[in-house]
């Protein structure tokens, strides 16, 4: 029943634990047409595999798995290799780890001390697991004695400090016990370093209880809401001495002998490209802000630096000259801002589309309008 609810089209990674999988039973044919099973070898008897991770055909068509190599058979970790990224991004192979914390009564930690329970990595990682702890921050109405919080805090102080952000929802239940005695409770942690909590979009437990008591955990991932564009070249800082003789040394590519219409627009296309590519090469790359703003201008800057000049002046020498000139450089400034908005927004409007009306809608009157999607949009006049 529980895997019946993943054949979907839509590409997911299913990690499975040791409760899950001595209690449930095995998939069937169907399911292991559409998945890939990664475990971790096989410990000498009398010890066991205590994780699985299987990942859908879906995800295999346009990325690679592999499995990394622990010493542990309770931890289990897939890297996924992007070739474009993960989400457009720069990193090229996160990683899905599952672990599972044994109990132990020779100490008060578990079955993996919390400073080699935790690793630091410059590249998304995501880390699945049953760690059999009971924090207040995944559940705060729980009363835990002396003995639980001296066990799960230093894990926890350990995770923020790599740093890992807890994913779970406060007070979300993942072991329903069938016992009425014992009280529901969070043992399973889902942790999601710096680089990949910007793509988590929403974590939850909407589908139903398996034959055991813990209850599947759905984390899904998105693009992040604002996308850098790609870097673009800092002409202002092209070496015009390089780039000089690299043009200067530039030839074309030999046309060809019996020109076709399709072959001469190939010559003149690759030929053209290279002019381009050739000042690429010598001249900075730049990435643009994520607070950029569409409207801005190289007058805007000057204008603004000008400004905070003679601001600066005026508090360190408040003579009316000075003042004046504050005065005058910001009605300037302001005017310029304001007269860029105007621009931008006329071209914006000349260029709509029946598409983007309620976008110039939620520009014109805010986010937060309280008018429906059937109000009267905003007032816009033919040119």
């Amino acid at each position: 029943m529980l895997f019946s609810h993943f054949l979907t089209a839509l590409p997911c990674c299913l990690t499975l634990l040791c409760l899950l999988l001595f209690k449930i039973p095995p998939p069937d044919r169907r399911f292991s047409q559409h998945f890939q099973d990664f475990c971790p070898s096989c410990p000498p008897p009398p010890s066991r595999p205590w994780v699985a991770i299987y990942v859908s055909q879906t995800w295999n068509q346009h990325l690679s798995c592999s499995t990394v190599v622990h010493d542990s058979s309770e931890r289990l970790s897939v890297d996924v290799f992007s070739p474009e990224g993960l989400f457009g991004s720069p990193h090229r192979s996160p990683r899905v780890t599952s672990r599972y914390l044994l109990h132990t009564n020779s100490s008060p930690y578990r079955s993996i001390l919390p400073e080699c329970f935790f690793s630091f990595l410059s590249y998304p990682h995501l880390l699945l697991g049953d760690f059999n702890l009971h924090n207040p921050l995944a559940d705060p109405c729980r009363s835990l004695s002396e003995r639980e919080f001296i066990i799960s805090a230093p894990y926890l102080d350990v995770a923020f400090d790599v740093p890992f952000h807890l994913l779970n929802t406060p007070r979300v239940y993942t072991r329903l016990p069938f016992d009425t005695i014992l009280r529901p409770c969070v043992l399973d942690l889902d942790l999601a370093n710096t680089a990949l909590s910007p793509l988590v979009s929403s974590w939850d437990t909407p589908l139903p209880s398996t034959s055991s008591d813990n209850v599947p955990c759905v984390i899904r991932q998105k693009p992040p809401a604002i996308m850098l564009p790609p870097p673009t070249p800092h002409w202002a800082l092209l070496d015009l001495d390089a780039g000089g003789e690299a043009l200067n040394a530039f030839t074309t590519l030999p046309c060809p002998a019996r020109p076709t219409p399709n072959a001469l627009s190939r010559w003149f296309d690759i030929s053209s490209a290279r002019i381009p590519s050739l000042l690429t090469s010598h001249a900075r790359s730049k990435s643009p802000c994520p607070r950029s703003i569409p409207w801005w201008s190289p007058r805007l800057s000057s204008l603004r630096r000008e400004y905070h000049k003679f601001s600066r002046i005026s508090c360190l020498d408040p003579s009316p000259l000075n003042w004046g000139n504050v005065k005058s450089t910001r009605r300037t400034y302001l005017k310029a801002i304001a007269s860029a908005k105007k621009e931008h927004w006329s071209d914006f409007l000349s260029s709509a589309t029946p598409h983007s009306l309620w976008t110039a809608k939620r520009f014109a009157f805010g986010a937060h309008h309280k008018g429906s999607r059937t109000c009267q949009g905003p007032p816009i006049r033919p040119r």
